[in-house]
């Protein structure tokens, strides 16, 4: 049995026996970028029916069709974890976006804050980008990358019931604490290049939902700050404990 070089998300149902035509992309991608052929494996998902191993049945210049053959993994749900961040330069929310994706979070969320740099993003781009991380590392879940929302919508429209891990700049050097909780439905919220203003932290220190926590000693960079809080609450809180 052949093993399969690519895993490549897809937008349509997924099960035994079923059928999957290829668009221009994919078929560029698989028989021209990764030189697939006939018989070759290919290991499809779509963010709904897990994992299945398939088998390439059209391979031509610019129309393919796939075959699914067999369950390879049900669908992994990540934590009920959203992850708000200030979009800052391209590459780097592009690298959010991913590591996001990859660390395992239900929702990405871009917010404008009174410091955020960008007032605008692509949102279609950026969920490519959460696709394509799925894809590299083996996850059957695609997190929804949001529309950019207002931090202060966002805050006054609040769901009961989700608390709020706020990593606040203000606290480096603080210890860090973050219990174990029975609460389920969480939010991380890390903060743009310039910080928050003085009014954004002190409303949402002011909330009872929210949680302030420290990322240690040293100020982070916005990127690195966002791999730093999903470790920690991933570790404390979520499926890596």
């Amino acid at each position: 049995m052949k093993n399969a070089k690519v895993r490549l998300y897809v937008d349509q149902p997924l099960g035994q026996e079923q059928t999957i035509p290829l668009n221009r992309e994919q078929v560029h991608y698989l028989f021209a970028v990764m030189r697939l052929g006939l018989g070759d494996v290919v290991l499809l998902f779509n963010g709904r029916d897990g994992e299945w191993r398939s088998t390439v049945v059209e391979a031509k210049k610019r129309y393919g069709v796939l075959i699914c053959e067999q369950q390879t993994q049900t669908l992994q749900m990540p934590p009920d974890l959203w992850f708000l961040f200030a979009p800052i330069k391209k590459a780097r929310t592009d690298f959010i976006v991913e590591k996001a994706a990859e660390m395992g979070v239900a929702r990405i969320v871009p917010v404008q804050t009174e410091y955020t740099n960008s007032e605008r993003i692509r949102q279609d781009r950026l969920q490519v980008h959460a696709i394509e991380a799925a894809e590299q590392c083996g996850g059957t879940f695609v997190p929804e990358v949001a529309p950019l929302q207002r931090l202060d919508r966002i805050l006054a429209n609040w769901p009961d019931g989700r608390k709020l891990m706020f990593c606040d700049e203000a606290e480096a050097g603080s210890a860090l604490t973050l219990a174990m909780s029975s609460v389920n439905c969480w939010a991380i919220l890390i903060g743009p290049e310039g910080g928050f203003s003085s009014l954004e932290r002190e409303r949402l220190r002011s909330l009872p939902f929210v949680h302030v926590v420290s990322l240690g000693p040293r100020i982070l960079r916005a990127d690195t700050a966002a791999v730093a809080a999903l470790a920690i609450w991933q570790q404390a809180l979520g499926d890596w404990n």
